[in-house]
């Protein structure tokens, strides 16, 4: 990844490190969405502030993508 393909701040170099929690596979950043898509655990990641928000509690399920229901068994 370049720094023209992030926003500004965020460490490209981080987005280069960072995994999914759950599978330990890399993640595909969504400019559009500000968020990081895990299609492994069918999870995608916001980005608040320029900080990705790795926890499963926040994360939103691809199949519901027109809405902000949160995984099952998560916390509520």
């Amino acid at each position: 990844m370049n720094e023209q393909s992030v926003p500004s701040g965020i460490d490209p170099k981080l987005l280069e490190i960072l995994v999914c929690p759950l599978t330990k596979q890399a993640l595909r950043y969504d400019r559009e969405h500000q968020e990081l898509v895990s299609a492994a655990a069918g999870l995608a990641f916001p980005i608040r502030d320029g900080i990705p928000i790795m926890l499963v509690d926040e994360a939103r399920r691809l199949d519901d993508a027109a809405s902000t229901t949160r995984p099952e068994g998560a916390a509520q």
